[in-house]
Parts: structure tokens; C-alpha cells; sequence
């Protein structure tokens, strides 16, 4: 079978993609590929979706926070942008996405876009509520500890310990 003609081939974007949870939520390529898809079907509906063409090429998570790259058609961008806008949660985990940059090729986002993720400085015991309580905190977020659930925080709501 013959390779399409150069201008006959479909042309490409790729989004560096931001993703952060709480820091024990757990997520899988493959379960973000879905939630993306599934957001894109919901809210550009199925042609639209299709011609779209929304994939997930690399991913990466830990710790609460992570990246991806999100590959799409060229004349789809702002498509692309509102499906991934409309993903809040993934596998039953809430996720924050942010797209950080859109470029022409793989290598090119990664380069610009990625790799830079924030430290985790581990856990550490913080007063929230008049109460000695563990949080994970990084980049003057404070993700504390309630109960079996995580509540999001500032450094002003918090007290070291």
C-alpha cells in the first residue's frame, strides 16, 4: 500500500498537557485516554469527535500531580481545548487539567511544555482546624488530611507544626 502525498497527509498538534489530583489518586494512561474520549464525545458529539481524533501519546503521574501529551488534528485545536476542559475526573478520581502549550510536533512539546513537573516535598504535619493533622505540600498548595479524604489548602490555612 502507498504512503499518502505530503499534502494529502493529515497535520497534527500535540498539547502539553498539566494534571493534578490529590495525592493518592492513582491514574492510568489508558483511563485518561477514555475520559478524554468520552468528554469528547459529550461535548462535541460523535462526528465531531471523531474528526478530532483526540490521543493520548505520553503520560505520566505520580504523587498528585502529572502530564501528558495530547494529540489532536490541526484545524481542531479549540475542539480539543473544550474536551479537555470538561474532563474533571477520571476513573472515579478528581483530576484539575491545564493545557499548558500547543506545538507542531512531539519532541517540540516535550521540550517546552513538560518535564518540568513541581517537587513533592512529601508529607508533612500541619495544624488545620486546631488539629495536628498530616498534608502533602507543594508549590504553596496544601493538600490536608481529613478523615479518609484530602481537603485543599493554602499556606495561610495551615500552621507547621
Amino acid at each position: 500500500m502507498k504512503h499518502l502525498p505530503k499534502h494529502v497527509r493529515p497535520k497534527w498538534r500535540y498539547l502539553g498537557v498539566g494534571l493534578e489530583t490529590w495525592p493518592d489518586a492513582a491514574l492510568s494512561r489508558r483511563g485518561f485516554q477514555r475520559g478524554l474520549w468520552y468528554a469528547g464525545q459529550n461535548l462535541l458529539g460523535d462526528p465531531a469527535s471523531a474528526d478530532a481524533e483526540l490521543s493520548v501519546f505520553a503520560f505520566h503521574h505520580a504523587d498528585g500531580v502529572g502530564e501528558a501529551v495530547v494529540r489532536t488534528r490541526r484545524d481542531t485545536v479549540s475542539e480539543a481545548r473544550a474536551a479537555l476542559a470538561c474532563l474533571d475526573e477520571v476513573d472515579g478520581q478528581e483530576v484539575g487539567v491545564s493545557v499548558r502549550g500547543i506545538s507542531g510536533t512531539v519532541k517540540r512539546c516535550e521540550e517546552k511544555y513538560l518535564g518540568r513537573r513541581p517537587e513533592v516535598s512529601g508529607e508533612n504535619r500541619v495544624v488545620y482546624e486546631n488539629a495536628d493533622r498530616a498534608a502533602v505540600v507543594r508549590d504553596g498548595l496544601v493538600d490536608v488530611r481529613v478523615g479518609d479524604a484530602y481537603t485543599g489548602a493554602t499556606d495561610f490555612d495551615v500552621t507547621p507544626v
